[in-house]
C-alpha cells in the first residue's frame, strides 16, 4: 500500500527544487517540488519524498484530521 500525505509548504529553496513541509503534527521534512508549481503557504500531497498534487487548505485539513483519528484509535 502507498500512502500520500498532505502537508503545508513552509521553505522553498532557492532553486526551487525541494521544500520543507510541516505535516501539522511538529514533524517537517524536506519534499522534492519540481512536480508542481508551488508557494509558500500551499498544501502538497507528498508521496516518496515528492510533492504531486497541490491541495486547498479545506481538503488538506480534512485529510490530516482523518490521519489523526486514526492514529489516536490505535493507541486505544
Amino acid at each position: 500500500m502507498c500512502l500520500a500525505i498532505p502537508g503545508k509548504i513552509i521553505e522553498i529553496d532557492k532553486n526551487k527544487e525541494h521544500a520543507i513541509v510541516d505535516y501539522g503534527d511538529g514533524t517537517k521534512r524536506k519534499a522534492n517540488v519540481t512536480l508542481v508549481d508551488v508557494k509558500n503557504g500551499n498544501y502538497v500531497l507528498v508521496h516518496a519524498g515528492f510533492a504531486i498534487e497541490v491541495l486547498n487548505e479545506k481538503e488538506a485539513e480534512e485529510t490530516l484530521d482523518l490521519f489523526r483519528e486514526m492514529l489516536s484509535m490505535e493507541e486505544m
